[in-house]
């Protein structure tokens, strides 16, 4: 059944939106310092909201609604990273970082990472943050290309890929970090209201009040305890060093106009994600999961668990009771989620390769404004060309993930305890974390406990680190 034309006409309105926001900050970009960290004068609210949509993004707003589905709200705790990564930024990294970034005038992640070791770390760590960076976008265009097919039969997966990505190019490309920002605030704003004050009481309604709920509801889905400790730990080990790492964060931090600015910013993040959209998204895939349970969803052929994926439930659900004109506005919701973090994706992509790729072989071309919007355009265009193989995607999505946390999250810790790390150490910790995380994956070794392998590869860059630091320091004694 395609999408009323109320629906439809919605919809269109939300990308002419985002798009307007872009065109607007394309005349008030003059140079890189605009397009890339907004000036250095943004607002906590703006930021705050923005690093919570980028943060949660379409997989974390549809994932929510599959773990509500599969076991209740206990898998709010994946969010429970956002507030626990954002308080450890306030306490730890923001109050090193910006003032460095601010005196320095630094842009990217690496930047901050040759302040403390030196260039060979920097340009290491800009190659792993763009490959990482430019799969994270093709990931969240497939995203959104996939909704896009589900929602607007007529569409296929090319074409959603297409509309998705061209309309999230267009206008990072012509506004930068401000149109990022202010895009991700108002799409932000999209999503907490369409599930708050449309998603949840219209499904509330549909399932016949709090009586009816309790009574379909498998057991244990209300409980904060569902789920192991295994579980628990893999989330925190695998989510938290994002917080540390990742370049669409650093940015951010760099865009506020003091500290305190980019403090408040953080805690606003975080309290948004846990409790507010942690527990919200996990009961509307707990109300999923009943209206299957009731037979609600019978007719579309979908009567036991196995017959729906477990992330799709909600949005079928979903557009299966709201009337003509709200199923547009939770469709923009969805579509919301996605954009916000595909933006800053390309937007951390493009600073990668102008900051830490092309800036130190060619400072003038690196500094320019307007070949910065060329790479942040074809760096879309490589990312649209990388969606469309479907498979090759998610694939290059978990071996970045992977491959990033687990090969740079040692070395800015270390940089942020030690006075003067080794840049030797820092290096081979890089290369030796990431290639243990992704061995591991590629060979599916089988773990002790079930642990996920980024955690043997934080340890194992840990080791490296500590060891090679220790030498390179005695060596330094000895001379």
């Amino acid at each position: 059944m395609d999408l009323h034309w109320i629906d439809l006409t919605i919809f269109v309105l939300y990308l002419v939106v985002m798009l307007g926001v872009g065109l607007y900050f394309f005349w008030k970009n003059e140079s890189k310092e605009d397009f890339y960290v907004g000036k250095r004068e943004m607002t906590a609210g703006h930021v705050g909201l923005s690093v919570a949509a980028t943060d949660v993004g379409g997989g974390f707003s549809i994932g929510l609604g599959g773990l509500g589905f599969t076991i209740g709200i206990s898998g709010s705790w994946m969010l429970f990273t956002g507030i626990l990564g954002a308080w450890l930024s306030i306490v730890f990294l923001i109050p090193k970082i910006y003032p460095i970034g601010k005196k320095h005038n630094l842009f990217s992640f690496p930047e901050a990472l040759e302040f403390h070791y030196d260039k060979r770390s920097a340009l290491i760590a800009g190659v792993i943050s763009f490959i990482g960076y430019v799969g994270f976008t093709s990931s969240q265009v497939l995203a959104g290309a996939k909704l896009a097919s589900a929602t607007f039969p007529t569409l296929n997966i090319t074409q959603g890929v297409y509309l998705i990505g061209v309309i999230a190019i267009v206008y990072t490309v012509a506004g930068g970090l401000k149109a990022v920002i202010y895009t991700d605030t108002i799409q932000w704003i999209i999503l907490m209201s369409g599930l708050l004050f449309i998603g949840l009481p219209f499904a509330y309604m549909a399932l016949g009040g709090w009586g009816e709920i309790v009574k379909f509801m498998p057991e244990n889905f209300l409980s904060f305890t569902n789920i192991s400790w295994v579980q628990f730990i893999n989330w925190m080990i695998t989510i938290v060093p994002i917080w540390f790492i990742g370049m669409t964060l650093y940015q951010r931090i760099y865009a506020c106009k003091d500290v305190e600015t980019a403090k408040k910013a953080w805690m606003i993040a975080g309290l948004f994600e846990w409790p507010v959209m942690a527990i919200m998204g996990t009961l509307l895939g707990l109300f999923a999961r009943v209206a299957l349970e009731q037979g609600i969803l019978a007719d579309l052929g979908y009567e036991v668990v196995s017959d729906i994926d477990s992330e799709s439930a909600l949005p079928i659900f979903l557009r299966h009771i709201l009337p003509v004109g709200l199923m547009g506005l939770i469709m923009s919701a969805y579509f919301s989620a996605i954009m916000s973090t595909a933006d800053s994706c390309l937007m951390a992509a493009s600073g990668n390769l102008m900051t830490d790729l092309v800036k130190p072989f060619n400072r003038k071309l690196g500094d320019s404004i307007r070949f910065s919007q060329l790479a942040t355009f074809l760096i879309g265009a490589i990312a649209i060309v990388i969606a469309l193989q479907m498979q090759q995607v998610l694939q290059i999505m978990l071996y970045s993930y992977a491959f990033m946390v687990s090969g740079l999250l040692v070395p800015v810790l270390m940089m942020l305890i030690l006075k003067n790390p080794s840049a030797l150490a820092a290096i081979w910790s890089m290369i030796v974390g990431g290639s243990t995380t992704l061995l591991l994956i590629i060979f599916n070794t089988k773990l002790p406990l079930g642990l996920d392998p980024i955690i043997f590869g934080i340890a194992a860059s840990l080791l490296t680190f500590l060891a090679i630091n220790a030498i390179d320091r005695k060596s330094k004694k000895v001379v």
